[in-house]
């Protein structure tokens, strides 16, 4: 599914800024379908019956970006990277809100793509959060492209389409990223 037009989505995007609250509402239809496509992906490998449901993350992303009024939002890019933020979020407070309760340990992990958003998983979700932060404090566009493509699900051509740049360079990133957190866990597990 291709990114919604980029104009329209930026002139609505502004205008809500500037306190049209009816760009908002034009703005809803042109976004949901991407944010659900977006979730969709990052939901997929969920096991059946988890308590946050696609919708559900959807709808609390929205609510987070809707929220965020004072953002100075750029462009549609702009949308849908705070949006793969904010689901990035929303899963990583739900993992710790489940490992508080069970009062769990985290342990060390291997960087895996894959890696299924399961209450069974979040040891492993958290320590991808905190190895994912500190790979974005040192190159933050491959940090970028990892939230991108795993937290939101974007493929190499819109993820480059979001941070303006090649898909090779998408590639390229995508790549020296994944080996630094593959290196950053097993080194978090030493």
């Amino acid at each position: 599914m291709p990114l919604p037009p980029a104009p329209e989505i930026t002139e609505l995007l502004r205008a809500w800024r500037a306190g049209d609250d009816g760009a908002l509402e034009r703005l809803a239809p042109l976004v949901y379908g991407e944010l659900r496509q977006i979730a969709h992906a990052r939901m997929r490998q969920e096991s059946p019956g988890h308590y946050l449901q696609t919708t559900a993350l959807v709808h609390e992303a929205y609510l987070r970006l809707v929220d965020a009024r004072r953002v100075d939002w750029q462009d549609r890019a702009h949308f849908f990277a705070l949006a793969a933020r904010a689901m990035r979020q929303i899963l990583v407070d739900a993992a710790r809100a489940r490992l508080a309760q069970k009062r769990g340990g985290a342990h060390a992990v291997a960087f895996d793509e894959r890696l299924a958003v399961s209450p069974a998983r979040d040891p492993e979700l958290l320590a991808l959060d905190e190895a994912l932060s500190q790979l974005s404090a040192a190159d933050p566009r491959q940090g970028q492209v990892i939230e991108l493509r795993y937290f939101g699900g974007l493929s190499v051509d819109e993820t480059a389409e979001v941070l303006g740049v090649s898909p090779q360079t998408v590639m390229r990133d995508w790549k020296l990223a994944k080996l630094w957190l593959v290196r950053a866990l097993r080194h978090a597990g030493e």
